[in-house]
Parts: C-alpha cells; structure tokens; sequence
C-alpha cells in the first residue's frame, strides 16, 4: 500500500513540474532566447583570434664519417625558447602575438612545433619568424665555427705538405744525389783496381793482396750506398706517393665539409601552416552553450518562482 501510495505521488509531482513547465513556456523560451542572443552577440563582438604553426628543423653539419650532426639539441631548444618567448613575455601588455606552444612533435627528436596566435595571420606568422630568425642567428655562429675550425685544419695541412715538399724531400733528394756521387765515385775506383787486376801477375803478391782487399771494401760500400739510396728513394715516394696523398685527401674532404650544402641552419619544414578561418572565439560552442545555459537556468528560475508562490499561497 505505501508503494503504491509513493508511486501516485511521484507521479503527481511529475504531473506538476511539467505543467509549471508548461505554464512558462513563454518565460521559459523568451529567457532562453534572450540568453542565447547575447551569447551569439558576445561570439560576434570577441575579437577573432588566429592560429599558425610551423615545424622547425634543427640545423646540421656534416662530420668525417659522412655523418649529420645536429646543431643543437631539440629539447634543450624549446625549453630554451619557451622561456624566453612565453615565459618572460607573458606580463607584456598590447602584445602583437602570443606563442602558445613550443614543443617537440612525438616521434620526431630532432624537430620543434611553434605555435602562434594574433588577431590576425599575419601578424601571427611575424611571431613565428622573430623564433626563426632568433634561432638562426644563434645556430649560424656555431656554424660559422665548425667552418673556422675546418679552414684552420686546412690552412695546417697546406703547411704540412709545404713542410715535406721544401724540407723533408729536398733534404732526401740531397742525400740521394750525394750517394749517387759517392756511387759513381766508388765504380771508377772500382774499375781502376779491375782494370790494375788484370795484371795481377806482374804485381807483387803483397799489393795484389791489398788490391784485392781493396775491390771487396769498394764492393761493400757500393752495396751499402746503394741500400741507403734505394731506402731513400722508398722514403721519398711514401712521402709523396702516402704521406702527401692522405693529407690532400683530407683537405678535399674538409673543403667539402665547408660547402653550404653540408653547413645547413635549421629552417622551417615546408610553409607556415595557416587557417583561414579564427581559432577563437568557438562561435558554434559558445551559442550552444549560451541555450543549454540559458534553458536550464530559465527552468531553475521558473521553479524558484513557483516555489515563492506556494510560499505565499500558504501565508495567505
């Protein structure tokens, strides 16, 4: 019995609230009309805020395995650049532009995002290239370095090989010319004790003795000078044909290193990613919002009121 009586009175209650609903429909529509007006109007009035991004590359140069190294660390950079164009300009008043975002794209370790936002696209796209042209002056001076430092090893391996060509192999080509003189020197003597040789038995046995001794030392020293020549001639040509080679091939490699090409600074990827349309105010979110809001509140004042009539009701 008491279910039942719980039920009829719920069903009453329902019964009332809807026709105290359908009693002030009018208020109900009229308020959330009005509501909904000044929400359309505020989506109207706010001033259109617009939204640009753009994907960075950090800058690279190439190393002596061929390699890309990258200028600069991305994380280390857009923490860097948060701080310095989020951060500190966040109590600027009359600001051009707003950076809203910095940060790294997931899956790439080696690119930034930057987001913009103004009253227009342009001027958003102008807070954009202020990070770029800041970010690429910074990254040029480490380039500028790396090819200062690639020219100075250059300009050491031109002395280097100035150093072999006029020191080491003049000083071996001297030394090679001198054993040829001594050779030479050393095979007329050799032929003049042949040539004493041939008469060995009109000599007396004590100076064949010694002639003899003598061509052995002269053949001994021809074979030593001819070692020690063949020995700087062997140097000569690994100066020249390996020392040399290796040092000029490590200068083309640095000339190379020091080509725009492989000195590159961090640029944008493609173009500025621009919307036509504002990214704020949401005039779609805001209206809906503005009826759902103004429905319910109009249905709360309703009960309110009808509420302050049962009150007065009661005391009459």
């Amino acid at each position: 019995m008491q279910n039942k009586e719980y039920i009829v009175e719920d069903e009453i209650d329902l019964k009332e609230l809807f026709k105290t609903i359908w009693n002030k429909r009018v208020f109900i529509l009229v308020f959330t009309a009005v509501v909904t007006g000044l929400a359309i109007a505020f989506a109207y009035i706010k001033t259109p805020i617009y939204s640009v991004k753009a994907l960075v590359e950090i800058g690279t140069f190439k190393t002596d395995n061929d390699k890309n190294t990258y200028v600069d660390d991305a994380d280390s950079l857009s923490k860097k650049l948060s701080m310095i164009f989020i951060d500190l300009r966040e109590n600027i008043e009359d600001k051009k532009y707003e950076i809203v975002n910095i940060s790294i794209p997931k899956g790439m370790k080696n690119f930034i995002e930057i987001t913009s936002e103004s009253t227009s696209n342009d001027e958003a796209i102008n807070g954009i290239k202020e990070i770029l042209d800041y970010v690429k002056e910074e990254h040029s001076k480490l380039l500028a370095d790396v090819r200062e430092k690639n020219i100075i090893e250059i300009k050491n391996i031109d002395i280097s090989i100035k150093n072999i060509e006029e020191d080491k192999i003049t000083s071996i080509n001297k030394k090679i010319d001198l054993l040829n003189q001594n050779i030479s020197n050393l095979e007329e003597q050799m032929s003049f004790v042949t040539e004493t040789l041939k008469n060995i038995n009109k000599l007396d046995p004590s100076i064949s003795a010694l002639k003899l001794m003598e061509k052995r030392d002269i053949s001994n020293a021809i074979v030593e000078n001819k070692s020690d020549l063949y020995d700087l001639i062997e140097a000569k040509e690994s100066l020249m044909n390996v020392d040399i080679n290796k040092l000029l091939e490590r200068k083309k490699l640095l000339e190379s290193l020091t080509l725009e090409h492989n000195l590159k600074n961090t640029e944008i990827v493609g173009n500025i990613l621009v919307d036509e349309d504002p990214e704020k105010p949401k005039k779609a979110l805001i209206v809906i919002v503005g009826f759902v809001t103004g429905f319910i509140i109009s249905i709360f004042l309703v009960f309110i009121m009808q509420f302050i009539n049962n009150i007065r009701k009661e005391e009459n």
